[in-house]
């Protein structure tokens, strides 16, 4: 099972006040609702592909109208071949629109907006729910990267679903995708605040554990990186003191150098595994780091003059 999956499954367990649920089924009628004039009476659908929502819209439908309802299962015949599952309602369609706070005299109800019923922070929050349920996505948190989308048919709902986002702080985006919207969230930070808020905590505090594990390696590659680095380093500034002051022994002998460079230059030679500190602490005369470097500095200086006068040239 998906994370996504998982994560609608512990919202469908929730028991919340009547109002919520009511915010809740007005959510799911909108994104995953239809009115089917095929049929006589018109009739309300919902559709899904998930058994523990279809449970849960059949329950909250119920519990709203009182009405009988029935529950058809269809197969799809494209791509994975799941199972549809459709509770339909027969009586008294518009006037149960009308109690969701849905307008009547439309049959496009994704574009009707809901505003009575999100007046309440609590009904707001089972609103997001909904949506969710209906036609939310959620990326694996192992996954390359953090998305969380609620599909939307129309760019009124969009926009109130933008709206109702806002006022939590969660600052999602929009963005049309074939025949409709999304409205899309890709902060980490965000989408706990968002599994929060609609109740998902199990889900929440998966996602935080995957995030700070990922946090934590993404951390320790770079510390390694960067060790990895400076350690390149020091060993190829290593191997050019070695070839510089195996240059000046061949061509001009040791004897040829002041005392102070004489001694670095053989310490070199003698140590040439350790790093600059353990040189300063090895050489007879105390050195610090900086000085040690000025030093080196001057017996590069000479192997460079001696390969300019000979002619040779260090590849670049």
């Amino acid at each position: 099972m998906s994370f996504a999956a998982q994560t609608k499954k512990e919202l469908t367990s929730i028991s919340d006040k009547p109002c919520c649920e009511r915010a809740e089924l007005t959510a799911l009628v909108q994104h995953c609702g239809r009115i089917n004039t095929d049929i006589e009476p018109v009739a309300l659908e919902l559709a899904t592909e998930h058994a523990a929502i279809a449970r849960r819209m059949y329950r909250l439908l119920k519990a709203e109208t009182g009405y009988n309802l029935e529950v058809l299962v269809q197969r799809k015949m494209r791509l994975k071949k799941n199972n549809v599952y459709i509770i339909r309602l027969r009586n008294n369609v518009f006037t149960i629109l009308e109690q969701l706070y849905i307008a009547r005299d439309s049959t496009d109800i994704s574009s009707c907006i809901p505003h009575d019923i999100l007046k309440s922070t609590c009904c707001k929050k089972a609103y997001l729910r909904g949506a969710f349920l209906a036609s939310g996505s959620l990326n694996d948190p192992d996954s390359h990267s953090y998305h969380l989308e609620i599909y939307c048919k129309s760019v009124v709902n969009a926009d109130e679903l933008l709206r109702v986002f806002t006022s939590f702080h969660l600052h999602a985006k929009k963005t049309q995708r074939k025949k409709g919207f999304i409205v899309y969230l890709k902060e980490g930070d965000k989408i706990v605040e968002f599994l929060g808020l609609v109740g998902a905590h199990q889900a929440l505090l998966h996602f935080e554990e995957v995030r700070i594990v990922k946090e934590m390696r993404n951390q320790v590659n770079r510390l390694v990186n960067c060790e990895t680095a400076n350690l390149n380093k020091t060993i190829l500034a290593a191997v050019r003191q070695l070839d510089n002051i195996r240059l000046i022994e061949k061509v001009l002998g040791f004897e040829q150098l002041p005392i102070k460079l004489r001694v670095v230059a053989e310490k070199r030679l003698q140590y040439p595994d350790i790093t600059l500190q353990e040189l300063c602490e090895v050489l007879p005369d105390k050195v610090s780091k900086s000085g040690l470097n000025h030093r080196l500095r001057k017996l590069d200086s000479i192997a460079q003059k001696i390969r300019a006068d000979r002619g040779i040239f260090e590849e670049s």
